[in-house]
């Protein structure tokens, strides 16, 4: 411990950028402070690091501090390092100055994480085995971490950090900037090595823009299928072996079965918290590198091992919404991201003939009765939304109701013959069915599902997850 004067008259490596390193940043114009950290990995080692800070005496020291604690050391002892390390390294700080080593922490973190998806190659314990797991600061995650420990496996966490915008609500999503840090601490707090991982760009690419695309074309999007399945995942199980990780563990209430083709996703022993709908788009491949550990828990259990163990967050809220929409609504969303902004139109019949006027087509989804503002003898339903004419069409409920629905871009991981149930949408129930054709496993560019019982709204843009009891055999996507 050199203490805080000496870190701030000399500062260890301050200015010094290593070649073909990895740089993280934190802080800025909001509090007056930056903190720049950049590093190099060599297979499982730290083998080089600088900074540099700009603010208060505080901001250099902790600077200096954490650079001083990483360089020369195994990659996973760096990602035990948080604000406590570094305010020790510092002889303590003054609750003032606590800033400056959550600063020079984030930075150090955000460096490091890029430094191992990048150039990582750690190897695989010699003793038993580790596994990855994904923790977003939640409870659920949080005892998936502490079930594969007390597994007598070497738990590695990580964080995925995957959105920023200035109307987001940090505390209320699970992909923030604070929410990583909340999910670091709360790792630290039980042992655990922690990794963030930014995707922001990969996120605004792969999930949040096809959102908004979707929206302008009339359609009803799921964006959290689209991001497991080809997103954050993947992303973390490519670090899970530059990790030495034999598999991936999550919080997510689902499970995964092999009938002797390969591995399947299975709905969670939970009715009312699974979650395998959201996760249906991950492929085979994928599967077999996941693990549920949750899966055959209810939440209640979860919440009474979470308190047993003495976790912070065993009382925590679920979070209820898409993580980027956290703090606004969905119609701001689309406008200040998208340009979508609210242009009224006509609410129209089947005919065509206008019963009102809509405040714009992107605040409506099939199915959809409230807020239609129509006055009308029967109750009226969302049928159909027309982009291109900025029309929202109405009916009865009998127009809205159909025993056949059509999807496109389907995936069968199985001969059709083992469909006998669609799920149209989250949080509702699997409705009898089988697949017209019958087409065998493979990518399909459009598929009829002849339902067994009527649905009142399929929604265009909604996933359709095609089930053999409560195993998922393929996905699509509603046309």
């Amino acid at each position: 411990m050199l203490g805080l004067q000496a870190h701030f008259e000399a500062p260890v490596a301050r200015g010094h950028s290593p070649a073909g390193g990895y740089t993280g940043a934190a802080g800025g114009a909001a509090c007056g402070d930056l903190v720049r950290v950049s590093l190099t990995v060599e297979g499982d080692r730290v083998v080089d690091a600088g900074f540099d800070a700009a603010g208060c005496a505080a901001a250099v020291a902790a600077g200096s501090a954490a650079v001083g604690l990483a360089r020369g050391r195994p990659l996973l002892e760096v990602a035990r390092l948080g604000p406590a390390e570094v305010a020790a390294e510092l002889g303590g700080l003054v609750p003032a100055k606590r800033h400056a080593a959550e600063l020079a922490a984030d930075a150090l973190h955000r460096a490091l994480g890029a430094a191992a998806r990048a150039t990582a190659a750690v190897p695989a314990p010699t003793a038993g085995t580790r596994v990855l797991v994904a923790m977003s600061g939640g409870v659920d995650s949080a005892v998936a971490a502490l079930l594969v420990s007390r597994g007598g496996e070497e738990a590695v966490a990580v964080t995925l950090e995957l959105w920023a915008d200035r109307d987001h609500d940090p505390e209320g999503s699970c992909c923030s900037a604070s929410a990583v840090r909340g999910a670091r601490a709360l790792a630290h707090g039980m042992g655990l090595p922690h990794l963030t991982i930014d995707l922001r760009e990969e996120f605004r690419a792969g999930v949040v823009q096809p959102f908004l695309d979707d929206h302008a074309a009339g359609l009803t999007p799921n964006p959290c299928i689209r991001c497991n399945g080809q997103v954050r995942l993947d992303a973390m199980l490519e670090l899970a072996g530059r990790l030495g990780a034999r598999s991936l563990a999550t919080g997510h209430y689902a499970r995964v079965v092999d009938d002797g083709a390969g591995p399947l996703l299975r709905a969670a022993a939970d009715p009312g918290k699974d979650q395998s709908y959201v996760l249906a788009a991950l492929a085979p491949a994928t599967l077999a590198r996941l693990r549920f550990p949750l899966g055959e828990l209810a939440k209640p259990r979860v919440r009474e091992l979470a308190a047993d163990a003495g976790l912070p967050v065993a009382d925590k809220r679920d979070s209820q919404d898409l993580c980027f929409l956290a703090g606004t609504d969905r119609g701001s969303f689309l406008a200040r991201h998208g340009g979508l902004r609210q242009r009224p139109g006509d609410v129209v019949d089947r005919r065509g003939r206008v019963l009102g006027r809509h405040r714009g087509h992107t605040g409506y989804t099939v199915g959809q009765r409230k807020g239609l503002g129509v006055a009308a003898a029967e109750p009226l339903y969302v049928v159909a939304t027309d982009a291109g004419a900025n029309r929202v069409v109405v009916g009865g409920r009998e127009e809205l109701r159909r025993d056949q629905v059509a999807v496109r871009a389907a995936t069968l991981h199985r001969d059709a013959l083992r469909v006998d149930a669609v799920k149209l949408r989250y949080r509702t129930r699997p409705l009898p069915c089988r697949v017209l054709g019958p087409p065998g496993a493979g990518r399909h560019g459009r598929l009829e599902l002849a339902l067994g019982e009527p649905v009142d709204g399929a929604a265009p843009g909604q996933a359709a997850v095609l089930l053999d009891g409560d195993v998922i055999v393929g996905h699509a996507t509603i046309a």
